[in-house]
């Protein structure tokens, strides 16, 4: 059966969840989660969530899909073991470290590859079934005929997106909020910096081609196909940070798709909640240009009128759609917002009404004009209906009891609820009824009282014996026998650990530093040659979330999984920055999988980077196989989306080049051959003052973008001398960040 899971930013967006009819929870928790902003759970609010859910036959995981740095492991571990012993069902990773600990650890509670990992491909996915996944989470960019493809030979459980918010970058791989704004989304931090207006620049002719919303996306929605969709395994609905309301409306507008046919009013429904507008994403091939919403980066609601006469102090409204008064609307006037709650609703003779279907009138102190289009951002009553779903129960669990009541004994009923049994007797002995004795029907009465339970009594047997029941006795009976079978469901759910297998180690020797290069163009390549590096990474890059693969020569650069899984019997391989690793154990697994060599994470600062190696060393008795990139443009995001085409620049970015502007500075893109786009950071990374106090790693790299031949040149020799120690910088024409990560905290 398809699983409907739904997000849990508190206990009553749980609640509103379950008692619309999800079929499992994610939530996450005060740490390693990636909404750190979110009110998220700690361990006592966790296991009243955990008991809430299991009682109802809901599962509940937990994401600590974040990164993990050295000094956080032994925490890290801390908490997955806690996790174990409250009782979740499994935990979704990003992290190698997380994801081995649980594998290794714990015989019940399964590891979940997040969306975070980058999978989209079934190489990738035969990767973690090989290594103890019990679900992958494909990222968003994968179609639908390939979701079914990957389920079909990878043979494991999958999970999707299927509506709410969407990142424009592969997700896990966009550097932009932790560089340019100091929050790490890969720490759960993410500050949005693609909710941003941005000004798109044609560099070549020195043109602006508009300032808008070019990366912000619109929301996704896929209620239309869940005919396609109730063939995959898992249906995941983000929202995290949402109001319990809005978690009430899309969960209960997905039940009713998978269980019913959904109408289109129960469609129209869900702009009735915060939306962004809908797309139907890559996952059903929605054309680029329609991803973003460029006019607006937040609730969008839905068009409900226009402004349509200026009368005296009031504005007049043509409507098309219903307003009541306590809704919330704005109006949309000269590409700004009037955002108002309707308090008073005026009729034409200018008396007070509490709605209108078709004209209404408003004073407001704003500005507005004839024409202006009017949308409904929260409608009142909608909301107060949703409310009042938010602690029902969706589905009650039946009840079964037999009752023996004899005079002169002790009341014995034996129960079944839950797939438990459970008896209860009396301490009291049962007198002889004089005039009335119990009826089943009594019996009845006082065991339907089940309101504040999960149960709804089913099948009575009682065997009327001249005996006199109390109804306290009932009621005391009713509720220690709900108890009873509870306390059954939850201790059968107990989580077990494995016994641990001996550690292989493994350690390499070390070398004195060396420089290698990575290059965009052709020129660049020449120009490494030239100056003799040996170890140039051109043709044999396989980045990540790139799935066609095909034959190539000598060693590689990975930065997917899949690409590991693909080439790892074939070539040897360095695996590239986009694995986020930060931590030993992560290196220490990517040098199991075959890995030579292994770059580690931009957002690594010197002292996380010397803390990595020396546990490394203790852990292995010998040294780690690192890379560092030390020069370059950072890779802020890569994206299937193309800014080009929203723009009507389609084809003709091969000719010229562009940038995207802010009140900060500029953004290159690069523009790829199978239409996706890579955003570059306007500062360029220098650490080539820092190459003589970086130990441990063997191979500094010079990452090379948008550099000229002759640049490529220069910074070749300034970071050769460098490392000699016998050259000081060279004036660059661009603009460098000294610093990186490498010498500050990101977060």
């Amino acid at each position: 059966m398809t699983e409907l899971l739904a997000p849990a930013g508190n206990m009553e967006a749980l609640k509103a969840a379950i008692s619309n009819g999800c079929d499992a929870i994610y939530l996450g928790m005060q740490k390693f989660g990636a909404r750190a902003y979110s009110s998220n759970f700690d361990f006592e609010s966790l296991q009243e969530a955990v008991t809430y859910a299991h009682l109802r036959d809901v599962k509940l995981y937990v994401t600590m899909n974040t990164i993990v740095f050295e000094n956080e492991v032994e925490e890290m571990k801390e908490q997955i073991d806690e996790l174990n012993k409250i009782g979740v069902d499994g935990i979704i990773v990003q992290d190698l470290t997380a994801f081995d600990y649980i594998v290794k650890n714990f015989l019940d509670m399964e590891a979940h590859c997040s969306t975070q990992m980058g999978i989209d491909d079934l190489d990738g996915t035969l990767l973690f079934k090989e290594l103890g996944a019990k679900r992958v989470v494909l990222s968003r960019e994968v179609e639908i005929e390939k979701v079914k493809e990957i389920k079909r030979i990878a043979e494991i459980p999958l999970e999707i997106f299927v509506h709410g918010a969407l990142c424009v970058s592969y997700s896990g791989n966009c550097l932009m909020s932790g560089l340019i704004g100091y929050r790490c989304a890969n720490r759960g931090r993410c500050v949005g910096s693609c909710r941003k207006e941005y000004e798109l620049m044609d560099k070549t002719t020195d043109t602006s081609l508009g300032k808008n919303y070019i990366l912000s996306t619109k929301d996704l929605n896929t209620i239309d196909y869940i005919h396609d969709l109730k063939e995959i395994d898992s249906l995941k609905i983000e929202g995290r940070m949402k109001v319990p309301t809005y978690v009430a409306n899309v969960v209960s507008k997905y039940r009713m798709a998978l269980d019913h046919k959904i109408t289109e009013a129960d469609k129209e429904n869900l702009k009735k909640t915060f939306n962004r507008t809908f797309t139907k994403g890559y996952l059903f091939h929605e054309d680029k240009k329609n991803i973003t919403n460029i006019v607006r980066p937040n609730n969008f609601g839905y068009e409900i009128g226009t402004i349509s006469k200026i009368v005296k102090d009031r504005y007049e409204i043509t409507l098309t759609r219903p307003l009541n008064q306590n809704d919330t609307i704005r109006i949309s006037h000269n590409n700004e917002d009037v955002n108002l709650a309707v308090a008073k609703l005026y009729d034409k003779e200018g008396e007070l009404i509490n709605k209108a279907d078709d004209v209404c009138y408003i004073k407001i102190k704003e500005k507005v004009s004839k024409g202006d289009l009017v949308y409904k951002t929260k409608d009142y009553f909608y909301n107060k209906e949703l409310e009042s779903s938010l602690e029902k129960e969706f589905k009650r669990f039946n009840l079964d009891i037999r009752v023996y009541a004899s005079p002169d004994s002790k009341l014995v009923i034996d129960a079944e609820g839950l797939g438990f049994n459970y008896s209860y007797e009396s301490e009291e002995i049962l007198g002889e009824a004089i005039n009335n004795p119990t009826t089943k029907d009594q019996v009845i009465k006082q065991f339907s009282r089940l309101n504040d339970t999960i149960f709804e009594l089913n099948h009575v047997e009682y065997e009327e014996c001249n005996a006199f029941i109390p109804a306290k006795l009932l009621n005391a009976a009713r509720r220690d026998i709900v108890l009873g079978l509870y306390d059954l469901k939850l201790n059968s759910q107990k989580k077990r650990t494995k016994a641990l297998e001996a550690k292989e180690k493994i350690s390499f020797a070390p070398e004195e530093p060396y420089l290698t290069a990575s290059v965009t163009t052709k020129e660049q390549y020449e120009a490494c040659v030239s100056c003799g590096i040996k170890e140039i990474y051109f043709k044999n890059v396989v980045r990540r979330n790139q799935i066609d693969y095909k034959e190539k020569e000598g060693q590689l650069l990975i930065g997917g999984y899949g690409g590991i899984y693909h080439y790892r019997d074939t070539n040897p391989f360095v695996t590239d920055y986009s694995l986020n690793v930060v931590n030993a154990t992560s290196c220490y697994e990517l040098y199991k999988l075959g890995a030579k060599r292994v770059t580690l994470s931009y957002e690594l600062n010197k002292s996380q980077i010397e803390d990595l190696r020396n546990a490394y060393v203790e852990d292995n008795d010998g040294y780690p196989a690192l890379e560092m990139i030390v020069y370059g443009r950072v890779p802020l995001m890569f994206t299937k989306y193309c800014p080009m085409k929203k723009m009507n620049q389609c084809r003709i970015c091969r000719t010229k080049s562009y940038e995207l502007k802010d009140e900060h500075g500029t953004f290159p893109i690069i523009s790829h051959n199978d239409c996706t786009t890579t955003l570059l950071n306007g500062k360029t990374l220098n650490l080539l003052d820092e190459l003589p106090n970086i130990k441990g790693i063997e191979a500094l790299r010079l990452n090379f973008t948008v550099e000229s031949k002759e640049q490529v040149v220069k910074v070749i020799h300034m970071a050769s001398g460098k490392l000699n120690g016998s050259m000081n910088n060279a004036v660059f024409n661009q603009e460098t960040d000294t610093r990186g990560h490498f010498n500050k905290e990101i977060v």
